[in-house]
């Protein structure tokens, strides 16, 4: 299944220069002035996942694949960007497709480099990001309901359709995201706020953006965000985009060194797609053979037919069993035949719920 994730921000926060590192390639002009992102900039990159490089060397496949996700980034949204202002308005509907938001936030003090808005203050530029994404969910909804005005005479579905539209209208003219709307979880609620794909209602990741000498710990900007995100029930990441730039084309060990160098084990990049995993309920198990290993995303708490239909839908439509290794042990046993010698392969049917980590092999009949 595909994972998107929109980044979003004021100009002159670091969206672009992270956006480049994400992507590994400098596709995404970064500059000292609003608005250098005048397009929508959109990659599928693999997800890191250290658990690979143990398989790949057992399997020693043709070809490795990793679970992708792709980053969709958009301009710097400013005040009045749901009444024009700016050009990320132009571009909101893209991240209305996406799975979650990145929100970054500018927690780094430098005279060189502009603020729109005069300052360096990580709860007020929250806020007017949050303020511009209500105010286009509102204009959104106010248009269903429009069209549901016109639908709902002698249409009794439409008539209910219309009522949850004109609440969820109410909620966020009130100034409150979609993601707190009372009704969200209820059946007519889901259905609304699916359809018009609000941009409030996705779980969105605070990427508090800080000079490389912040990494190890917290400034007072970040230490703010978090105060934020807490209140928010949100996940927060503390990144460098300088530093996720300098770790594009290291190797492995390069980039631990280089990690480490500033007392931190994970970088920007890897805490952001982590969370964005946590958020969604996403988890990823693998297909192992000579010709390819590879990594799948499914969402967790999904039975075995389900996450096959990832691979095709027909193994999900003919699914007859799982063959199933846990990843600890397919490691430690040096493999499938190690593990069916230690009596560790499990076959398993249509109910069970695949784990993360697990080696997967399907059978199926069409």
């Amino acid at each position: 299944m595909a994972l998107s994730i929109g980044i979003v921000g004021l100009p002159n926060v670091g969206k672009s220069t992270l956006f480049n590192a994400l992507t590994k390639a400098q596709n995404a002009e970064a500059a000292n002035y609003p608005f250098c992102t005048i397009e929508r900039n959109h990659a599928i990159v693999p997800v890191p996942d250290p658990r690979m490089a143990p398989l790949v060397e057992l399997a020693n496949p043709e070809r490795v694949v990793n679970a992708t996700v792709e980053f969709v980034d958009i301009a710097g949204l400013v005040r009045g960007a749901s009444k024009g202002e700016g050009l990320g308005n132009q571009f909101l509907g893209h991240i209305r497709e996406t799975s979650a938001i990145v929100h970054v936030v500018r927690c780094f003090e430098d005279e060189d480099i502009v603020h729109v808005e005069g300052s360096i203050d990580p709860v007020r530029d929250i806020e007017v990001i949050e303020i511009e994404l209500i105010l286009a969910d509102l204009q959104a909804t106010e248009q269903r309901v429009e069209k549901l005005v016109r639908k709902a005479k002698g249409d009794k579905e439409a008539a209910a359709q219309l009522e949850v539209a004109r609440r969820l209208a109410e909620h966020l003219g009130a100034g409150h995201p979609a993601s707190e709307f009372a009704e969200k979880d209820t059946a007519p609620g889901a259905e609304l706020l699916g359809e018009l794909g609000l941009i409030t209602s996705k779980p969105v990741i605070f990427a508090a953006n800080v000079d490389e000498h912040v990494l190890a710990e917290d400034n007072e900007h970040v230490r703010r965000v978090r105060e934020v995100a807490a209140r928010r029930g949100s996940p927060v990441a503390k990144i460098s985009a300088k530093v996720e730039e300098e770790l594009v084309g290291l190797d492995d060990a390069e980039r631990a060194e280089f990690l480490s160098s500033y007392g931190v084990k994970e970088s920007g990049i890897e805490q952001v797609i982590r969370e964005s995993y946590e958020v969604l309920g996403l988890i990823s198990y693998f297909t192992v053979g000579p010709k390819e290993v590879r990594a799948w995303t499914i969402r967790r708490g999904w039975k075995a037919p389900r996450a096959a239909s990832v691979i095709h839908t027909d193994f999900e439509k003919g699914f007859i069993r799982a063959e199933v290794i846990a990843y600890a042990d397919y490691v430690a046993h040096g493999g499938e035949q190690g593990c069916r010698t230690a009596g560790l392969l499990r076959v398993e049917g249509k109910d069970y719920v695949v784990q993360d980590g697990d080696v997967m092999h399907f059978r199926f009949n069409v």
